[in-house]
């Protein structure tokens, strides 16, 4: 266990810079001029960067072993995290920059999912869990971090902070593996990276488990994206000055965040002894429930919508690591890499896109200047609801399949 937290704590310190832009969102949007859509167009090139990352060190991973893998892009995370907090100076910077945050932060992501599958495999689902919630813990520390640097050294005082945090997970992973092997797992003459992806193409279950994931972060990262920036809004509308409400709704949003580090363990834990789809299920319904209602309720009192942020965060991400286990447990160990790339090309794909439909609708609600800000609020937020309706389907789909009995010892 003391191996898992440490290594969890290196999780934690690459996940900082990935809520860095959500919690200067609402001030950049004023000083650099941009509309929601290009804001939600920056945070969608870190998601497009993310995906490409995982995507490739997926199979990288197969070929030449997660911990070579993982320690060799987590300095590349480093770097670009540093450059982007230094060098952003507009949209079209912040564009190219953050998205190369994106590339190479994910880099350490789809290896370390393979690396605690590997050391932990009893319990695999509490251990996933622990693991996904130290992406929550290292984003809310990216919004404490931000929102506190506002008032004293500006926007990009709290980028700087927040981007040496890799530096300390590197060390921390590099320390944590320095005992692990690097296992290269051994693939039959001719099968390349097309004949892998075909084998988990072909398997149904785990494609099944795959377009579940990918409804959920549609959903999931799109809340991530958009909720400092609601919370800010909320704030603002309540009286308070516009730095004061967005470094409020940062640190408000990262207390959200960190009632989501319960949900990762929770959600684990609870389909380790009840079964995984049951409570994949069960989390999916309720973060959908959040998705269509949450916009609507912007003008009531900011500790209700704290409150309801943070039952949406932990139903949200409480399924995040049960498909995670889900996919290990239904693939042939040789193609795990394989079968994680594609689940993060098609997962972070849609979340990618999440956010900029977001603002996208924003902006069209606010075009004419006749439509109230609940409804405006409330028609965005709805767009993760539809966008995540398909992944419940996927899993009920699953949970009926004679392979569901692979799952958690025959729990499904």
């Amino acid at each position: 266990m003391s191996w898992l937290l440490q290594f969890c704590a290196a999780r934690a310190a690459f996940a900082t810079m990935f809520t860095a832009w959500s919690a200067v969102l609402p001030l950049l949007r004023t000083d650099w001029q941009m509309t929601a859509w290009q804001a939600g167009m920056v945070q969608s090139a870190y998601h497009v960067g993310f995906l490409i990352s995982l995507f490739s060190v997926g199979f990288l991973s197969d070929r030449f072993g997660a911990r070579r893998i993982y320690l060799a892009t987590g300095v590349a995370a480093v770097a670009s995290g540093l450059l982007f907090a230094f060098l952003a100076e507009g949209f079209a910077s912040a564009l190219l920059l953050y998205g190369l945050t994106g590339l190479c932060s994910g880099g350490s992501y789809t290896p370390g999912l393979a690396i605690v599958a590997q050391r932990m495999r009893e319990r695999q689902g509490m251990a996933l869990g622990f693991y996904l919630a130290a992406a929550s813990l290292g984003y809310a520390i990216g919004l404490l971090i931000a929102s506190a640097m506002i008032p004293l050294a500006g926007w990009r005082g709290g980028f700087i902070v927040t981007a040496l945090f890799p530096l300390f997970g590197l060390g921390l992973g590099w320390w944590a593996l320095r005992d692990v092997p690097n296992v290269v797992h051994s693939l039959p003459d001719g099968h390349g990276t097309r004949s892998r992806i075909g084998e988990v193409l072909r398997n149904k279950p785990a494609m099944l488990s795959i377009w579940g994931y990918t409804f959920h972060a549609w959903e999931l990262l799109g809340l991530w994206a958009w909720l400092p920036a609601f919370l800010a809004a909320a704030a603002l509308a309540g009286g308070s000055g516009g730095a004061q409400a967005v470094s409020l709704g940062a640190t408000l949003s990262a207390l959200t965040y960190l009632a989501a580090v319960v949900g990762s363990v929770i959600g684990g834990s609870l389909s380790d002894r009840y079964g995984r789809t049951a409570v994949t299920l069960l989390m999916a319904v309720c973060s959908l429930a959040c998705s269509f209602s949450f916009g609507w309720m912007v003008g009531l009192p900011m500790f209700l919508l704290v409150v309801v942020a943070i039952f949406y965060n932990v139903t949200g991400v409480g399924d995040s690591s049960i498909h995670s286990t889900t996919l290990t447990e239904l693939t042939d160990p040789r193609y795990l890499g394989a079968a994680y790339s594609l689940r993060s090309l098609l997962g972070f794909g849609a979340g990618a896109i999440s956010p900029w439909v977001f603002g996208l609708v924003l902006d069209w609600g606010r075009a004419g200047e006749s439509l109230p800000e609940h409804v405006v609020w409330g028609l965005a937020w709805s767009t993760l609801g539809i966008g995540g309706l398909l992944g419940p389907v996927a899993i009920w789909r699953l949970r009926r399949m004679p392979e569901a009995v692979k799952l958690a010892k025959g729990k499904r």
